[in-house]
Order: C-alpha cells, then structure tokens, then sequence
C-alpha cells in the first residue's frame, strides 16, 4: 500500500490528490511564479484544482497572488486554462 499525498487547493478549499492538481511555484528571491509540471521544482508552491471552475474562482479572488505574492498572476491563470 502506498501514500498518496494530499494537497488543498486554494481557489475551493478542498483536499485532493496531487495528481488531480496544478502546482504554482515560486523561487524564494524572485516575485515571479511559474507552472511546475512535474512537481519536482524548488520553491513555495500553492496548487489549484484542474478544472476550469477552480482557476476562474483563483483568479476572481487573487488566490496566487495572496499565497505566492508573485505579479506575474494573470499571465498564470491563463496558462493553466491552456492545460485544460
């Protein structure tokens, strides 16, 4: 038996596997944020759902931008649309 991992997303609040989710990640010293694919890049990461729901209700409430403090916010949400 293996441990799947969970994570919350932050636009809808809810625990799920990793692998239903985006992860957003940003490098300590930089306020810029990027789409981590693989799950494996260093930094703090903040995941959202993969559904479109949760990325439009990201975007309305600034999650990334709360939680990462990154700016480069919309260019992000639109780039997870484009993975759907």
């Amino acid at each position: 038996m293996t441990h799947i991992p969970f994570r919350m997303c932050v636009a809808c609040r809810e625990m799920k596997p990793v692998s239903e989710l985006i992860r957003v990640v940003a490098a300590k010293d930089s306020d810029i944020a990027e789409l981590d694919i693989h799950k494996k890049k260093f930094g703090r990461g903040a995941y959202m759902c993969a559904k479109l729901e949760c990325i439009k209700k990201a975007e309305k409430k600034r999650c990334l931008e709360r939680h990462l403090k990154c700016k480069n916010a919309a260019e992000l949400y639109s780039r997870a649309e484009e993975l759907l």
